[in-house]
């Protein structure tokens, strides 16, 4: 509640690339943090998790008061920042409605959107093979002879390239303020770097180099996914209850992913063919969500009785701001 739609995709884009970034220095402190086996008698890898978790405890703990709700509610914006912020934000979506209780009602109401379930199970579709790649890309490097150590240094360049990879691709997207033209050639992206895994089995190079097309299609298309559906709420309920439902359901496609890679020593044929499978569903989805985006907005033309608008126009009239973003 504190961007306009057209500004919001490079901020949630910046929030989901940590995870990528998380994924660069991941392999990096696993290769040093893993020296520390026998260290009052624990195992390396023990190490790594009470170490990173230590520490995204303590962070977790800090930002429940560091992170500001609203502007309505910060005591750093004096009056004519803070409205400024408020006008700037009821010129794109309307009241924010920033205390606006959750009741049953808003959450009946959230699932009764169709586009809701459809943006949850694309971002489900996405997270198979995001989470799949996250947990066996180590086991992915290491098959083509790399020790353990070098193993977890090769799988900091993919990830930290995904993370400048989405950042463009972000800025592009809230420069042209679209969002499916973007979602689909990312997705395809990331097809081709699985299709080259499928198919390539004695090329270290260029396995490698799939592995970059891989995360960086993944990770550029996850945040479009959520973006796209939370711009298209409006109040705070509705992004509340939309982006918990999509977040939580999406989060579930790791369950799907553990069983990827399993009993597999390569060349990985099941989970690039499910991953590439996932990713073509992905596609179908976003495909659905676009035309019902689409048909909502020529209805709501139609009830204005006016040529189309942009969501950002600034127009007077409340129902012009509510066009959903395509």
């Amino acid at each position: 509640m504190w961007y306009k739609r057209s500004e919001a995709r490079r901020r949630f884009t910046f929030f989901y690339g940590s995870a990528a970034i998380a994924g660069a220095f991941g392999g990096l402190l696993a290769s040093t943090i893993g020296k520390m086996n026998a260290v009052a008698g624990y195992a390396g890898w023990r190490w790594v998790f009470i170490l990173e978790g230590l520490l995204a405890f303590a962070v977790g703990i800090a930002f429940f008061w560091v992170i500001p709700d609203f502007p309505e509610d910060v005591k750093w914006l004096d009056e004519q920042e803070r409205a400024f912020v408020q006008a700037k934000l009821r010129a794109d979506v309307g009241d924010n409605h920033a205390h606006e209780q959750i009741t049953w009602p808003h959450i009946k109401r959230e699932f009764r959107d169709v586009k809701m379930l459809l943006a949850s199970l694309m971002y489900f579709s996405l997270l198979v093979p995001g989470y799949g790649f996250a947990y066996f890309a180590p086991t992915i490097i290491n098959q083509y002879g790399y020790s353990p150590t070098h193993t977890q240094l090769l799988s900091v360049a993919p990830w930290a390239a995904a993370f400048f990879a989405s950042m463009l691709v972000a800025w592009a997207s809230d420069l042209a303020n679209m969002r499916f033209v973007f979602l689909v050639p990312t997705c395809l992206v990331s097809i081709a770097g699985f299709a080259t895994l499928l198919r390539v089995h004695d090329n270290v190079p260029l396995q490698y180099a799939a592995l970059f097309l891989v995360v960086m299609g993944q990770w550029s298309a996850l945040p479009i996914v959520i973006c796209w559906l939370n711009m298209n709420l409006f109040g705070h309920a509705s992004r509340a209850v939309g982006g918990a439902w999509v977040i939580g359901f999406g989060n579930a496609g790791g369950i799907v992913s553990v069983f990827l890679f399993l009993g597999e020593s390569g060349p990985f044929t099941v989970g690039y063919s499910v991953s590439i499978a996932f990713m073509v569903l992905a596609i179908g989805l976003a495909c659905l969500y676009l035309t019902l985006c689409i048909v909502e907005n020529k209805g709501l033309d139609t009830h204005l009785g006016s040529g189309p608008t942009h969501g950002d126009s600034g127009a007077a009239d409340e129902p012009r701001r509510r066009r959903n973003m395509l």
